[in-house]
């Protein structure tokens, strides 16, 4: 239950304002050396720094060595609880985490820019290295905002300060390298080297292959995810892999600092924040054990026919092959979640018989179901066989539109071509998530749409002649579009959309 925090108040576990150290979530045991040369270097020699440049990050090739060492401490002692690594995090540890912290996104609570803390970097970094590892480090709170969701609802969003950006940053790319080698194959979601095209990917091999009669298919939906996640809950599950007292206490920190709405500071006892950098490995952490781990090793070896589990951060699919596996499924998930302070949308959360048409007349036609975006449904090929085919979703396909209908009306007076380059960049976007196999008439569809509300809002000006079809098209030949493109293809690995 979320409860507001008067500003006067004191709070030793990362309130406003300075303090004293606060104690660690797990208690700090005396350093394994043997762990601790394999990630700072035999003889705990300093890796060497490019001179002369203070605001260059480190050689890739010495962070990633660092990385590749963790990797192996934790594939050595997979199973065991690390707790000397925070070792790995130096200077130029953080000008590397600066260097991949995004520096156009909004300012926090503090309202200071990336510029702005750029401009002295190597003492903000050093003094953001020091309070770390000292344990003084303050997390602030992070600032609530809102994004549209389907539905006409909001998705709450949370930004934090830019230091607060590069530090988790930091803490990401050290757990990253020990959970990389934990995480299981049926996982995509904010992975190094795997994308949401990627379980797109394996969703559709799954079922076009599972059974040639087709599939059964439970799509689930997490109600509040990542407002949910249980604290107590998460530490348990950070205490099997991760007990470095150091790391622990900022992320103990993290999940407390709670979040500034119209001037209150509140708290929660669940939840991380969406927005900030350490939040998608935190959930990635939480369902490894929660769903993943727990469905390959308890209940596959428990149905009768194969089963695959496709994930993407709180979004995943099971596909089955026998139907009453697929209702197993669906009625211990439920349970299942429940005891980790889980709940599954009522409404989102069914089951879907995709089972392969027949081609009968008056056979009954298959459902359909919604994965990243994309409705999956059975269609026929150029030789006339069945094939899943996928179609932009309809509510997105809608939410995209009327951000561009709102974009052009709000936009209309500004130069002909600068619009010409931001809407361009939308529909470059547009085709580099959508643009795969099949989606060809809803590409043509918002490409026309993306046109038409162009044209509707440049003939809303004002002036003595009208924006008609004739001077538009006339228009779009000195100031052209780009065409809709598949850039995902079934037949290509990849392909880049044209400038």
């Amino acid at each position: 239950m979320r409860r507001e925090v008067p500003p006067s108040e004191e709070n030793e576990r990362g309130g406003m304002g300075p303090r004293k150290s606060e104690s660690p979530v797990v208690p700090t045991k005396p350093a394994n050396e043997g762990l601790k040369e394999l990630v700072e270097g035999r003889g705990g020699q300093g890796v060497e720094t490019k001179e002369g440049k203070m605001a260059e990050t480190l050689n890739s090739g010495d962070i990633s060595t660092r990385v590749r060492r963790i990797a192996e401490m934790a594939r050595m002692r997979r199973g065991e609880a690390l707790r000397s690594i925070h070792h790995a995090i130096d200077l130029e540890w953080l000008k590397e985490a600066h260097r991949r912290t995004r520096k156009d996104g909004a300012a926090g609570v503090d309202a200071q820019t990336a510029a702005e803390y750029g401009q002295d970097l190597e003492k903000n970094l050093q003094s953001l290295l020091d309070r770390f590892k000292t344990g003084v480090y303050h997390a602030p709170p992070v600032r609530r905002t809102y994004i549209p969701k389907d539905g006409g609802k909001r998705r709450p969003l949370g930004i934090p300060t830019f230091e607060d950006k590069v530090l988790q940053t930091a803490v990401k790319m050290l757990m990253e390298a020990v959970y990389e080698e934990d995480f299981l194959d049926c996982s995509y979601g904010f992975r190094p080297g795997r994308s949401a095209h990627d379980a797109l990917e394996a969703v559709w091999q799954s079922a076009m292959h599972i059974s040639k009669h087709g599939a059964w298919v439970v799509e689930v939906d997490i109600e509040s995810f990542f407002d949910s996640i249980d604290h107590e809950h998460l530490r348990g599950i950070l205490d099997q892999r991760v007990s470095d007292g150091v790391v622990r206490r900022v992320i103990h920190k993290w999940l407390n600092a709670g979040v500034m709405e119209d001037g209150q500071h509140s708290r929660s006892e669940s939840g991380t924040p969406q927005g900030g950098v350490i939040s998608p490995l935190l959930a990635n952490v939480f369902l490894h054990e929660v769903l993943d781990t727990w469905f390959v090793r308890e209940v596959q070896p428990r149905l009768d026919g194969r089963t695959e589990l496709v994930r993407y951060a709180d979004d995943f699919v099971v596909v089955c092959e026998h139907e009453r596996d697929a209702r197993r499924v669906l009625a211990v998930l439920p349970k299942r979640f429940g005891k980790y302070g889980l709940r599954l949308h009522p409404d989102k959360t069914r089951l879907v018989r995709f089972e392969r048409p027949t081609g009968r007349d008056g056979g009954e036609r298959p459902e359909t179901y919604d994965f990243l975006g994309f409705t999956h449904y059975w269609g026929k090929s150029r030789k006339g066989n069945p094939i899943v085919m996928r179609k932009t979703m309809a509510a997105r396909m809608r939410r995209s539109l009327r951000g561009i209908w709102d974009w052009c009306r709000h936009h209309r007076h500004q130069p002909v071509a600068e619009q010409r380059v931001v809407l361009a960049a939308k529909l470059h976007g547009h085709y580099g998530y959508y643009g795969i196999t099949n989606n060809n008439w809803a590409l043509q569809n918002f490409f026309h749409e993306v046109k038409r509300a162009w044209r509707r809002r440049l003939d809303r000006r004002g002036g003595k002649k009208r924006m008609t079809w004739e001077r538009f098209t006339a228009l779009l030949k000195y100031h052209q579009l780009p065409l809709p493109r598949i850039v995902h293809s079934a037949f290509r690995h990849s392909a880049r959309p044209r400038a």
